[in-house]
């Protein structure tokens, strides 16, 4: 069995991020869709939010192959947990290769995991989660770049200024 680990903030999961988890899943017999907490971050959502929303959002569309969960650790140390040999990272075209680049390099040399770039869909490759909470922060129309269950819990916490 082929494991892949798709890591990342997901504050919130975005239709982007979706797009590239769903590719994976038709490329591996099993994708973690990791949660990773990073401590020197404030995130929107919590982690178990994060969680639930990812899960909510593929549950619309059914993988049975991807599991959701979070780690606080190195992700290499989950990829030994599950047995993952890959982790696969969505690019964008606004310099996304760089910045991954190097924690491709350190995911190899400490654990031995390669990392495999996976293109960003064009007609969603401008959307990010840090566009996404900006443009409903003035109440712009966040529907085309979140997935459904996403929207009104990303407008309910707004609205409720906990964040």
């Amino acid at each position: 069995m082929t494991i892949a680990v798709c890591p990342g903030s997901f504050d919130p999961v975005t239709s982007g991020h979706i797009d590239v988890i769903e590719r994976c899943a038709l490329l591996f017999d099993q994708v973690h869709v990791v949660v990773a907490v990073n401590a020197a971050k404030r995130p929107m959502f919590t982690e178990d939010e994060r969680v639930s929303m990812i899960r909510a959002a593929l549950s619309e569309d059914g993988y049975p192959n991807i599991v959701v969960s979070s780690t606080d650790g190195l992700i290499t140390d989950y990829c030994a947990k599950v047995g993952a040999k890959v982790i696969v990272k969505g690019l964008r075209q606004n310099g996304d290769y760089e910045a991954e680049l190097g924690m491709a390099l350190v995911n190899k040399q400490l654990g031995g995991v390669e990392t495999m770039f996976l293109p960003a869909n064009p007609l969603k490759e401008h959307i990010s989660s840090s566009i996404v909470k900006d443009v409903a922060r003035h109440g712009g129309d966040v529907s085309e770049l979140v997935p459904r269950s996403v929207a009104p819990r990303l407008i309910e916490v707004l609205n409720n200024g906990k964040r």
